[in-house]
């Protein structure tokens, strides 16, 4: 395994070639990356000292990046130490060895770039995210409307937490799902709310639906069914795969093009530190969502542009927020609306609904992803609506479709549809990162 050795100037040089010596019993050490300190250095790091080639530079980062293209490692160990490197320095560090395909390994600690287990025929577009509930799937099924509507013959892969057993096909384009039909789904033991259900219903078009447990910092996850997904997502002949992540999991999956879904509201931390900025690394659109008040300050949006522009100069970086849209009329209705939006961000959704839609919303809940305080808000409000409204997520079919359905109320499906806030074209933006994706697909075929 060809490795390369990260190694400061605060560690006295012949105890670094012991520690090389020491790696050499079981690797291939092919060079080392110096990364600074001089505190026991007198005379410039080089393969005399150090009996293995040297890469240096001003900066520790500049010396990984450039051994990393000159050595081409399986595996950065790193034998440095603070001060030379921080526990935030070390993120850095990792996130360019991820970037490159290499492992990086310290003493206690590894970081493994996430797996490509399949590479599709199909030109393929990824949806990532920095974690939960930052509108990913919402994004995901605007993205598949627009380019439906646009002629793109696609196909959306979805992994969920809630995800089949096994990759259920679903034929969106051709069979129009009902709440009844997700009842039954439910009722069979299924996550009727699940991502792959949302984008079919949402967007009308063939979905494959996949299961993940456990999400790892840098995306990977435990267990997935996901390659068997995206081989039959592949098998289908369309002209687009839509990989969609879940949460902050990426998917196992080749991708073209990507486009990166950040909660605005979260603050520059999640896109910032940690492997926010290996997510950043590999997208071709950055998407900010929820990115008004009182979700996120002005100030917070703009610091969250900046670093996407000093990060990734040139990439396109477009501020949104959601509005509810009900697939069926409510018109005219007393109306009981369940969401996952914040608290504070509720009556801002209510009034768009009352506003836009001419519903009277007698009752809300922000409660969608907490069964039983979704529970007591809908026992308050028993009584004062005829129509129950509710987003695709969470409890949305096992609770809310199923109080209505006992109670004989008729539970209406919303959309989430994003909207830029900043002046952009979020549409044409994305057929960009599609065509993209497309045109790198068929250079691959070529």
């Amino acid at each position: 395994m060809r490795v390369l050795a990260l190694i400061d100037g605060e560690h006295y040089p012949p105890v670094v070639r012991f520690a090389l010596e020491e790696l050499r019993r079981g690797h291939d050490v092919v060079g080392a990356a110096f990364l600074g300190g001089t505190e026991k250095v007198e005379a410039e790091a080089h393969e005399e000292v150090y009996g293995v080639p040297v890469v240096t530079a001003p900066d520790a980062l500049s010396a990984l990046t450039r051994a990393l293209e000159r050595f081409s490692p399986e595996v950065v160990v790193d034998l440095s130490d603070e001060p030379v490197v921080s526990a935030a320095d070390r993120f850095v560090l990792a996130t360019a060895a991820l970037r490159s395909g290499a492992r990086y390994v310290g003493a206690d600690f590894a970081f493994d770039p996430p797996r490509t287990l399949v590479r599709p025929v199909t030109p393929t577009l990824g949806i990532l995210g920095t974690g939960k509930r930052v509108g990913k799937t919402a994004i995901s099924a605007y993205a598949a409307r627009r380019l439906k509507a646009g002629g793109t013959d696609l196909v959306v892969l979805a992994m969920g937490r809630g995800g089949p057993e096994e990759p259920e096909l679903i034929r969106g384009d051709e069979v129009r799902l009902t709440t009844p039909d997700l009842l039954r789904l439910a009722r069979q033991g299924k996550h009727a709310s699940s991502d792959n259900y949302e984008d079919a219903v949402m967007s009308r078009v063939t979905t494959v639906g996949c299961r993940r447990c456990g999400g790892g910092m840098a995306g990977e996850t435990f267990f997935s069914n996901v390659p068997a997904g995206a081989r039959l997502a592949d098998s289908l002949g369309k002209e687009l795969l839509i990989a969609e992540g879940s949460g902050a999991a990426i998917p196992p999956v080749a991708f073209d093009a990507a486009m990166l879904v950040v909660g605005a509201g979260r603050g520059l931390t999640y896109l910032r530190d940690h492997f926010g900025p290996f997510r950043l690394a590999l997208a071709d659109l950055v998407v900010l969502a929820t990115a008004e008040e009182p979700n996120a300050s002005a100030e917070e949006v703009a610091a969250l542009k900046a670093f996407a522009a000093e990060a990734r100069p040139g990439i396109p970086c477009v501020a949104t927020t959601f509005r509810p849209k009900p697939i069926e009329s409510v018109e005219g209705r007393r109306v009981f609306f369940a969401s996952t939006a914040p608290p504070e961000v509720l009556p801002v959704l209510v009034g768009h609904l009352r506003e836009r839609f001419g519903c009277e919303v007698t009752g809300s809940s922000p409660h969608l992803s907490d069964r039983a305080r979704l529970r007591e808000d809908m026992a308050v409000a028993r009584g004062s609506f005829d129509v129950l409204l509710t987003e695709l997520k969470a409890a949305a079919i096992d609770v809310v479709a199923a109080a209505g359905e006992d109670a004989g109320v008729p539970t209406v499906l919303c959309d989430n549809v994003p909207v830029a806030v900043d002046g952009q074209d979020l549409g044409a933006l994305v057929e960009e990162a599609a065509a993209a994706a497309v045109e790198r697909g068929r250079g691959r075929a070529a």
